[in-house]
């Protein structure tokens, strides 16, 4: 008599062999399947973008209405007990933070007083993201026009290093953002470059815990969206985005402009990339919203379009 135990186990040596086999030819499929992205692609905005509501809960209840699975907040600053009450008034959870105030107060300044008070923004926004439930703290590093590359990339590298134990304790991702902040890219240069310094700099943390909040629309006047993406793989934890035109080099709305949106599809779907998408656009009221997160679904494949 064979036991449900062995049978179990049968069941699932079978199984486990029929998938190194068929494995590899399935994810082709999906890599190419222009709807990889339902189900495995979740929407959010920053909390700066919901311009209707007097209160947090009347903000979060809005941002559900409009399509949108989550938020993000700005930290340090918020008031924990008020978030969590929103949260638990509306379903809408908090996915993650911004940190506050990274433009200027920065890890790659030169006077280290400044540095240590980037950090303990950093470390209270650890803090403060985990106790409203979210995973990540977009990061601003710097600026390149705070001394040479060589320099600012040391100072910043050296600085977050000391708040990662916290991020890893907490559970926490910090997430940095690709911005024009000319560093690690030619700020003059042409749409022919490529992700490899962003690459190199995360993979100097050598942690688990720092990767990037890919934002798709900002770089796309440097580079290929689709191609950095497949360069920095796994190091993508989060997206941003929004629209951006060469032709006439301003940013547009989602899905406006000249970016190629299908092989970032494509692109995402080749890294297997599932998760979080946050709106980073001109926000507004209730239909505004619903403007934009029908604009997500659409650039991502994420429903049928009627």
């Amino acid at each position: 008599m064979i036991t449900s135990n062995l049978l179990s186990r049968r069941q699932f040596v079978l199984i486990a062999a029929t998938a190194a086999v068929s494995g590899p030819s399935l994810v082709r499929g999906a890599e190419h399947k222009d709807g990889y992205l339902n189900g495995r692609l979740y929407k959010t905005l920053k909390i700066g973008m919901v311009r209707s509501g007097k209160t947090l809960e009347e903000k979060f209840a809005i941002a559900k209405e409009a399509g949108f699975d989550g938020i993000e907040l700005n930290c340090p600053g918020i008031d924990v007990a008020e978030v969590r009450a929103a949260i638990k008034a509306t379903g809408l959870p908090v996915d993650g933070s911004v940190n506050a105030g990274h433009w200027n107060v920065r890890h790659t300044d030169p006077d280290p007083a400044v540095r240590a008070k980037a950090l303990a923004s950093l470390q209270e926004a650890l803090r403060q993201t985990h106790a409203v439930g979210g995973n990540s703290v977009l990061l601003v590093v710097g600026r390149g026009s705070d001394g040479p590359e060589e320099e600012i990339w040391k100072r910043s590298v050296e600085n977050i290093s000391k708040a990662v134990p916290l991020a890893a304790e907490l559970g926490i991702h910090i997430l940095v953002e690709n911005v024009w902040n000319q560093f690690c890219y030619d700020h003059d240069g042409d749409h022919t470059q490529t992700a490899d310094k962003f690459v190199k700099y995360i993979d100097e943390f050598d942690s688990p815990w720092v990767g990037m909040q890919f934002d798709i629309g900002n770089h796309w006047k440097y580079g290929s969206m689709g191609d950095w993406i497949r360069q920095l793989n796994k190091r993508i934890v989060k997206l941003d985005l929004k629209g951006f035109s060469r032709e006439m080099s301003k940013f547009t709305k989602i899905g406006a402009g000249d970016l190629d949106w299908a092989d970032v599809r494509k692109a995402l779907a080749e890294i297997k990339y599932s998760g979080w998408a946050a709106a980073e656009v001109a926000g507004g009221d209730l239909e505004r919203l619903k403007e934009i997160s029908a604009n997500m679904d659409r650039v991502f494949g994420l429903k049928t379009q009627s």
